[in-house]
């Protein structure tokens, strides 16, 4: 499945939904599964379906295989049933794209960890410091964390952070985990994998380097804005994770192109890694770190106020955002 957020608006206010991709719709997990429920003549298909299918991302993943496995069977529902169906209580359960607002799909991670894990790209970071890639690189995958509470969509407009003069983009892909575990095995890594999104890891790297140049960070050189989407898709639709090729667009114009198998570090590795000793969770997101080439520092070109960034990671799709500069009130 291709898994998004969205955001609908009722008179009683605006609530965020969780839906799967069908075409130009949006199919309602939630509610697919409520009428799925009520085609069965349960008595609460609601109640039931909201403990089953909650409404939400986070809380979908929280559930877990079962709570999946129940998406699924309430999206297949959907699908034969045709976008004429209804909730029992003539509830919308197909949304098209154009009527509904499609955030990140997931808005609101329990943590965020960002790897170094292309070793072209350490190379080149290191070489423009005048310093050989770090043996220890070499050793376990490393990683900083991020800040999940400032997390952007696809469509969504970056507020220029700060006084940076060098914003930077950065090509990447990232898993969100949908399992429990301590002490995870390399081998068994891949099944904590709830599935796959694009992510842009901004930068203000005058910022960063400021602040790294004591030996911590980064901090106020990332933690303004993370971008993800457009959607969450599971590993299933994903055969050959390798094979995907990695694009990355300024105002229409090709800057980076990449191919995820060129990666040092798999997920797996780092899934194994992080999760030695603690524990991870449903909704953790672990960014794989930029591509090869896949970034403005790497080619000495840095965004402008009013560039358009697009991240492109097919079968996923495209990451859009818009750079802007607000103005200063008198």
């Amino acid at each position: 499945m291709k898994l998004v957020s969205f955001r609908i608006q009722t008179p009683v206010g605006n609530f965020v939904r969780s839906g799967a991709l069908h075409g130009d719709a949006i199919v309602d997990l939630n509610m697919a599964y409520t009428s799925l429920l009520a085609s069965r003549k349960e008595a609460k298909p609601g109640r039931l379906a909201d403990a089953r299918v909650p409404a939400m991302m986070l809380e979908l993943l929280e559930g877990g295989l079962g709570a999946m496995t129940a998406a699924r069977e309430g999206f297949q529902y959907a699908i034969d049933a045709g976008d004429a169906l209804r909730g029992p209580q003539g509830e919308t359960v197909w949304y098209r794209n154009n009527n509904v607002r499609v955030i990140a799909p997931l808005p609101n991670p329990t943590s965020l960890r960002d790897f170094i894990a292309f070793e072209e790209h350490i190379a080149a970071t290191s070489k423009k410091r005048g310093q050989p890639i770090p043996p220890e690189w070499y050793k376990a995958p490393v990683y900083y964390k991020g800040n999940h509470r400032t997390i952007i969509g696809p469509d969504e407009d970056l507020s220029w952070p700060l006084e940076t003069t060098k914003l930077d983009y950065e090509l990447e892909l990232a898993c969100v985990i949908g399992r429990e575990g301590m002490d995870i095995s390399e081998r068994d890594g891949s099944a904590y994998i709830a599935g796959y999104t694009i992510m842009n890891d901004f930068s203000a790297r005058d910022m960063q380097f400021q602040e790294m140049a004591c030996r911590l960070g980064p901090a106020k050189g990332k933690d303004f804005a993370t971008a993800i989407g457009p959607c969450l898709v599971t590993p299933d639709e994903i055969p050959d994770v390798n094979a995907l090729k990695m694009v990355a667009r300024v105002n229409g114009e090709v800057w980076s192109e990449g191919r995820f198998g060129t990666i040092h570090w798999s997920f797996p590795q780092m899934i194994a890694h992080v999760s030695r000793g603690e524990k991870i969770y449903p909704g953790d997101l672990f960014g794989s770190g930029t591509v090869g080439g896949g970034c403005g520092l790497e080619l000495d070109r840095y965004l402008q106020p009013g560039d358009v960034v697009e991240l492109e990671i097919q079968p996923i799709g495209v990451l859009k955002n818009r750079a802007v500069r607000a103005e200063r009130k008198p």
